[in-house]
């Protein structure tokens, strides 16, 4: 009777449904990710083969088309667009009439299934021990990354062969048996792709000494055999273009993610440029193969071989996009000794990985090398600067767990609607709430521009038509004051110049300087006050989709004087300052006053001076009428950002409850950590 609940079932019986439970949403997961998996993979397949001919799989009809370097007679160098080894050349040449043949749909579908068979080996590969839920879903959440990625989806839209090298690589280390047949296959990556070499020496230090000299002889033999049978291209490859220098795009442009090409982007040329090339790659790839020996000694071979790859990318003299895969796999590796860190290193190289630099680092003129160079330095960090953790530390298993606030009672039992998402005290990981908003920013400044129809002119005339609306209430309800305050502030020089200056230069300033602060002094009022903006942020966006509307100074015939921006030439389908960079009709809320507005409460509710909480409420007040008298908002749109800055404040409370308020102290007298951990045994 002990082992019996109140309705007289058995303790086991309730045991086995939570396990039978359980079973059954895994498996749903599961099918869930197939089905992810599956329709990415289609999409691919779909876009590649709805391009127009001449502009999907370019490369490849470089290669094989009616006048492709593989079809006729002549050296494969002539042109210069060729840029494999001369071993690739010649496996390629035998296959030109059945690519011919199959240029659409069978060249694509079967390196998708190259990339299946990737994704299926490196879930494989998974360090252990692996839980069962993990081993079942890692192999479509691994197929669906590398659908997603930027190197794949270049490889798939140009008809490259960049997906064979690592998947030959990671067969011959984790699939094949006997070390002869593993360096066999990882030989012939090398012969695709010579930088692979490095694998070797990997092999080596590792133990595997027969892999190592299989995969060199392999490598030799192939070489030779393409010298024997096209000797004047491997003289052209080897000899004239030093291992494929100088082939393909410029060496410097963008698309060349290698040590050599940032080398070029920063301005050195010559033998100097060819020094330090030398001189940094080399210490590169010893530090990496250093780094890779560790952790593969550690048990994890599919990170050291991530990090041998990543150093190959850096080594080489030209790296395009489509032979970028190695980052990808550096995700396996876990970094940090907090529980709350170990998603931000994945989270990163995931959004390195699939999606454009443009969106991972703002377009400022300081910025430019790192925005240039994204890529690459993802593969520097992983190869010589992440410090991955070992699977003897102690963190390994038992991270620092993350420490929650007491709950603060509520009036209502329904508050929060989401109890799970507690009251974190310790400090925010900083990459990742860089990386949160950056992306988080971009993707506003598209939907944004999105909401215009992706063009002002297309959302002019009704944009027109709501301005004419809101002037219309604001003269019924006699507060149309925007024209009167216009025209007297423009008369007074060193007024206009202050709001002016006030409407440009405070709008991003302030709330990142109160995030700044917060996020340093008081992390738990850091994250509720970025929830708080973020959820008016996100309703702005639907007022500015749902109601298009134009400011007073894109209003033709009310008389506005566009103080900031300049005389506008109404005449004109897309006119205004900056209209191609964003949506000049997004009016209604304002989100200058919105954001205003979130400081001004911010620093009423957090400051611990009176004064200061009535300098905070300064800005707002500033900040309405600067946007008011330089003609770029009507009252309305004040009135409207204060109410989605409400409702921003107004879903956070409802989804995590009151305001932590007493735990900001407690963090700082405890924080951020918990108490002295033990020893960490990670490799350097």
């Amino acid at each position: 009777m002990t082992n019996a609940d109140h309705g007289g079932r058995p303790a086991e019986a309730l045991g086995a449904t939570a396990v039978g439970t359980a079973q059954a949403r895994l498996r749903v997961a599961r099918l869930g990710l197939w089905l992810v998996a599956t329709v990415l993979g289609v999409r691919q397949l779909a876009v590649v083969l709805s391009t127009p001919s001449g502009e999907r799989l370019t490369d490849l009809e470089t290669w094989v088309g009616p006048d492709g370097v593989l079809h006729v007679k002549g050296s494969l160098y002539d042109s210069t667009q060729f840029t494999g080894t001369p071993f690739g050349g010649l496996v390629l040449k035998p296959l030109t009439r059945a690519a011919e043949q199959a240029l659409g749909w069978g060249w694509t579908f079967g390196t998708l299934l190259l990339v299946a068979a990737l994704g299926l080996v490196a879930a494989r590969a998974l360090p252990q021990p692996v839980s069962r839920r993990t081993s079942l879903l890692a192999a479509p959440v691994a197929i669906s990354l590398l659908m997603l990625s930027l190197p794949v989806r270049n490889t798939l839209y140009l008809g490259q062969t960049s997906i064979m090298p690592v998947l030959l690589v990671l067969l011959g280390c984790f699939v094949v048996r006997g070390e002869r047949a593993s360096g066999v296959l990882i030989g012939l990556a090398a012969a695709l792709q010579p930088t692979l070499l490095l694998f070797a020496p990997l092999l080596w230090f590792t133990g595997r000494r027969r892999a190592a000299a299989a995969t060199g002889a392999t490598f030799a033999a192939s070489t030779v055999l393409a010298a024997v049978a096209m000797p004047h291209d491997s003289y052209t490859y080897w000899v004239h273009h030093m291992g494929g220098v100088g082939l393909g795009g410029r060496a410097d442009d963008l698309a060349n993610q290698s040590l050599h090409g940032a080398l070029l982007r920063l301005g050195l040329t010559g033998p100097l440029e060819i020094v330090f090339f030398l001189l940094l790659g080399a210490a590169v790839a010893v530090l990496a193969l250093r780094r890779a020996v560790r952790y593969a000694h550690d048990g994890q071979l599919l990170l050291a071989v991530a990090i041998t790859g990543c150093a190959a990318i850096v080594m080489s003299p030209t790296a395009w996009q489509h032979q970028l895969l190695w980052v990808l796999l550096a995700i396996v590796g876990q970094v940090g000794k907090r529980a709350s860190d170990r998603y931000v290193w994945p989270v990163a190289v995931v959004l390195v990985m699939t999606l454009p630099a443009k969106m991972m680092v703002p377009d400022k003129v300081v910025l430019h090398p790192l925005r240039a160079d994204l890529v690459l330095l993802a593969a520097l960090a992983t190869a010589a600067v992440v410090p991955f953790l070992s699977r003897t530390s102690p963190y390994w298993q038992m991270p620092i767990p993350t420490r929650y606030a007491d709950p603060v009672p509520s009036r209502s039992r329904h508050i929060p609607l989401v109890p799970s998402l507690r009251r974190v005290i310790t400090r925010p990981n900083l990459l990742f709430e860089l990386l949160l908003i950056r992306v988080t920013y971009y993707a506003y400044a598209q939907i944004r521009l999105a909401a215009a129809g992706g063009s002002n002119s297309a959302g002019r005339v009704t944009a027109e038509e709501h301005g004419a609306e809101i002037h219309s209430i604001e003269r019924a309800l006699h507060i149309d004051i925007e024209y009167w305050a216009n025209h007297a502030v423009v008369k007074v020089d060193w007024l206009r110049d202050f709001f002016d200056f006030y409407y440009e230069s405070f709008h991003f300033g302030v709330p990142l300087a109160i995030l700044g602060v917060l996020y340093w002094r008081r992390p738990v009022d850091y994250r509720w006050a970025r929830s708080a903006i973020g959820f008016a942020t996100v309703f702005a966006l639907l007022g500015f989709w749902l109601y298009p509307l134009a400011p007073p100074r894109l209003m033709p015939g009310l008389g506005f004087i566009d103080t900031v921006h300049g005389a506008q030439d109404f005449s004109r389908p897309d006119y205004g300052t900056l209209t191609e960079l964003t949506n000049q009709y997004a009016a209604m809320p304002s989100l200058h006053f919105g954001w205003s507005l979130w400081c001004g409460l911010v620093i009423l509710i957090l400051a611990p001076k009176w004064w200061m909480k009535a300098l905070g409420l300064l800005h707002p007040l500033f900040t309405v009428t600067a946007i008011v008298v330089t003609g770029n908002h009507w009252v309305l749109d004040a009135a409207g950002g204060a109410l989605v800055v409400a409702a921003g404040f107004g879903m956070t409370h409802l989804l995590q409850g009151p305001r932590a308020r007493t735990a900001t102290a407690e963090a700082e007298h405890l924080g951020t950590d918990s108490p002295t951990p033990v020893k960490d045994r990670t490799p350097s």
